[in-house]
């Protein structure tokens, strides 16, 4: 088994039936490696399992009628469900213990994997392994999203809120059409090599949503493994849908407290808080914000 995708669902029946009907496809492409899917179901109440379960069963149909022709589905799909919201890392970790995967890649519910993206990533991972490797996300409309981060530092907040360096603390986007080194990615589209996870450990659980890809980078750095972004395997991601229904719009920027204070400590994450409140302040002074 080459691949184990990992996808976290909560309240996304629509996103995510659309986002496992585009890797069905892509699987064709990489048949030979052979792959997993494995969804886990965070208490969702909108039919999510029901939908999955559905899948579940016309791929054991598609494999029962395979055997006549001696050809079986080049991928298999798994289901954990959760009778609660257990947050990402959690979520993630059940179906890490569980992969059997050589390769990990983490996608999000709301996400849809266009043609050849896990094929170039496959690739591009047996060049530089282990590695943890970021793929090009994309909006609906076809414009590029930011997906790479500096780790981020008093002063890099200092850079980007006071002195107007953009993407030296909040999320960018590299340049050109290369594959580059970075510091960290989404975990929207993360892929990890197994080894990674087996010398840096499982996702920190502390973090409910928000930062454990941070986090998880942080580590995979510390430990000796390299990050890298790929922009050559792009991936739609309808940003945000995984989570609004966490909490409403005005609210949606509490949910990043507690795990702010996670990675960065009370003191730092405080001290954070100032700098972005009063740089957000002095841009909207200046007309540079609205």
């Amino acid at each position: 088994m080459k691949l184990s995708i990992i996808i976290v669902n909560y309240n996304t029946e629509e996103l995510l039936e659309k986002c496992l009907e585009s890797i069905e496809q892509e699987s064709k492409r990489v048949e030979e490696w052979k792959m997993e899917l494995i969804v886990v179901d965070n208490g969702s109440t909108d039919g999510s399992p029901k939908m999955v379960k559905t899948i579940i069963n016309k791929l054991s149909l598609m494999d029962k009628k395979s055997l006549t022709t001696n050809r079986q589905s080049p991928i298999t799909l798994k289901l954990i469900e959760n009778k609660e919201n257990l947050g990402f890392a959690r979520a993630v970790n059940q179906a890490l213990r569980q992969a059997r995967g050589k390769v990990f890649l983490l996608l999000n519910s709301d996400t849809v994997v266009k043609p050849g993206a896990l094929e170039k990533l496959l690739e591009f991972e047996e060049k530089v392994r282990p590695a943890v490797i970021g793929a090009k996300l994309i909006n609906p409309d076809g414009t590029p999203q930011p997906s790479v981060f500096h780790l981020p530092t008093v002063m890099r907040a200092i850079r980007e809120y006071w002195l107007g360096e953009r993407g030296a603390f909040s999320k960018y986007l590299p340049l050109g059409e290369r594959p580059i080194e970075v510091e960290a990615v989404s975990g929207g589209a993360m892929l990890i090599s197994r080894e990674i996870v087996e010398k840096a450990g499982f996702f920190d659980e502390r973090y409910f949503m928000y930062f454990e890809d941070l986090d998880f980078c942080r580590r995979a750095r510390k430990a000796g493994f390299k990050i890298y972004f790929l922009p050559s395997a792009e991936i739609i991601h309808t940003h945000g849908a995984s989570g609004v229904k966490l909490a409403e719009k005005e609210f949606q920027w509490r949910r990043l407290m507690p795990s702010s204070r996670t990675y960065h400590g009370k003191f730092k994450h405080y001290l954070l808080s100032i700098i972005l409140w009063t740089g957000q302040k002095w841009q909207i002074f200046l007309g540079l914000k609205k």
